[in-house]
């Protein structure tokens, strides 16, 4: 699995223009939990290698005010872990922790 570094307010909103055109999926993840790690590494086994989707890794401990804009943005309560698929610069599904559920997102896209 390829992850994209979403690690700007800019790259956000660049992202946001780009789900207008194809679906993009963000992944908010602590690096100092374990379970953030655990159920990042559950997603990158069950993520299918055929999905074009780009799939954005959030690093919250070093980019926390990009998480902050992206809950305010998109108005999605912050979790950690979290997944979000944006589409048409609107969140259209958003899950944490183990209800992350990587087949199920990749049928939505």
């Amino acid at each position: 699995m390829q992850w994209l570094a979403l690690s700007s307010e800019e790259k956000f909103a660049s992202l946001l223009e780009q789900s207008k055109i194809n679906p993009v999926l963000i992944f908010k993840h602590s690096t100092r939990c374990s379970v953030s790690a655990m159920a990042k590494r559950s997603f990158e086994l069950a993520w299918p290698t055929s999905s074009s989707t780009e799939v954005y890794l959030l690093d919250l401990i070093s980019f926390r005010s990009v998480s902050n804009l992206i809950a305010d943005r998109l108005s999605v309560v912050h979790q950690s872990p979290q997944a979000l698929l944006i589409k048409d610069g609107k969140c259209i599904y958003n899950a944490s922790h183990e209800d992350i559920n990587a087949a199920y997102i990749s049928s939505l896209v």
